[in-house]
């Protein structure tokens, strides 16, 4: 089996500015697209994935409209719907597939057939399926950047429906008495699985939930990268001068079932059309035409690109092997 290939940067397009964020931003929201369709509609469906699928349709904007603004020595916490924090981190696509398919080639060797993936290579920390478990993580790696002298943040991404679970507010006490370096970021997708946000939320706003911790929060569009990026990095200024955590709500849909299981039917007739008409991808792909920042041949070329990646990466994927059942010990206990 050849060697899996990083993901390559996004195109070198020249462009400074507005323009050139807009095409990084385009690039790695088109190709989170991409990689969950591929895996969500063609390989579970073809059986090659088992378990639960979850994606991020339509919420691509967070992950890389934040994501682009974490340094190297930031540590990243995703949720199951934030796949392009691996992509900005550089993460093969083919280890990313391999994971999913339960092959060595996973970043678990074979261990786990699903999204439960980190690697403190890349400084990114698994997902808990507890969602909201991973808040109180987050304060303790933010702890331990502080104890290690190292200056970075950690990024801590999760839905609405975590923010009404006790160990959000265990974590968020936490970071904030301790002004630990955390940025807090909810993927405000109107629904905790099929709870719509009045059924499991007194207030009208996740950020409202802020002040009560004494923590500065803000509002934003969630499908608009770019005011993500630019919400993200007033956030990070606060939070990199030592003013304690940061709570970041981006406003969004899921255009999807909780997972490739659902057929989200208690979804009111409508929504996904509604919020359809806000596709963050459509979106940014618009305003680059209309301010001039690129024209359709080279939004094309960009997806071409994508698609071949896409492609190779599979193809990788499917050449790794399944782990032999001889080393199903290996890792868990402690030999020496």
């Amino acid at each position: 089996m050849s060697a899996v290939q990083a993901i390559s940067p996004p195109p070198d397009t020249q462009a400074g500015g507005q323009a050139g964020l807009a095409h990084k931003c385009l690039y790695y929201m088109s190709l989170m697209r991409e990689v969950e369709e591929r895996i969500e509609r063609k390989l579970y469906r073809q059986g090659k994935i088992v378990g639960g699928v979850y994606v991020g349709r339509g919420q691509e904007a967070i992950p890389v409209g934040s994501g682009l603004l974490a340094r190297p020595e930031d540590v990243l916490l995703p949720s199951h719907r934030d796949m392009a924090v691996w992509f900005i981190r550089g993460a093969p696509l083919g280890r990313i597939f391999a994971q999913y398919m339960g092959r060595v080639g996973g970043f678990t060797n074979g261990r786990d057939g699903n999204m439960h993936m980190g690697d403190l290579k890349l400084n990114i920390i698994s997902i808990i399926s507890a969602l909201a478990a991973t808040v109180p993580v987050a304060a303790g790696v933010a702890m331990g950047l502080r104890y290690k002298g190292i200056d970075g943040v950690a990024f801590n991404y999760f839905g609405d429906g975590s923010t009404s679970r006790g160990t959000w507010h265990e974590g968020v006490n936490l970071a904030t008495v301790q002004k630990l370096p955390v940025l807090f970021i909810c993927n405000n997708n109107q629904y905790a699985y099929s709870t719509p946000l009045s059924g499991q939320m007194a207030c009208a706003n996740v950020a409202d939930r802020g002040p009560a911790y004494g923590m500065p929060a803000e509002i934003v569009d969630g499908n608009d990268v770019l005011a993500v990026h630019s919400a993200t990095a007033r956030a990070l200024e606060h939070v990199r001068s030592g003013g304690g955590p940061f709570l970041l709500e981006c406003k969004t849909f899921r255009m999807t079932g909780h997972a490739a299981h659902d057929a989200a039917h208690y979804v009111p007739a409508g929504l996904f059309e509604e919020w359809g008409k806000l596709d963050p991808i459509v979106r940014l792909r618009e305003r680059m035409l209309a301010e001039g920042w690129a024209d359709r041949e080279a939004l094309d070329e960009m997806h071409a690109r994508i698609l071949k990646e896409v492609d190779e990466a599979v193809a990788w994927a499917e050449k790794s092997p399944y782990p032999d059942a001889a080393t199903l010990l290996d890792g868990v206990y402690e030999t020496e």
